[in-house]
């Protein structure tokens, strides 16, 4: 009787693993690949893509995952910004148009 339990729950286990993988839908633009080894700081060099692309939250998120940060903010010219120095973050910097012009981390 044990064994048809712990039969029943490893099926029932493996079913629930299968239910949360992703089944790999198509997207418009391929995602940037977040470098291996990242521990939160960020490399805006691997975001250099997004310039001269129009700023928002989707391109945001790309290019936060591909730098690495933990953390991301479009910043415009007439925004008020903070002096603080902050390694896992990145900073899309947009024209008054919204086009991106510059990536940062900071």
């Amino acid at each position: 009787m044990f064994h048809l339990r712990a039969s029943l729950v490893s099926l029932l286990a493996a079913a629930v693993l299968v239910g949360c993988s992703s089944g790999g839908s198509a997207s418009k633009t391929p995602e940037p690949v977040a470098p291996a080894n990242t521990d939160g700081r960020c490399d805006a060099g691997n975001a250099g893509f997004v310039v001269g692309k129009p700023a928002s939250a989707d391109l945001l998120e790309q290019a936060r995952k591909a730098s690495g940060a933990q953390l991301a903010r479009i910043l415009k010219p007439t925004d008020a910004i903070t002096l603080e120095y902050r390694s896992e973050r990145l900073n899309l910097h947009a024209d008054d148009k919204g086009i991106v012009n510059r990536v940062n981390c900071g």
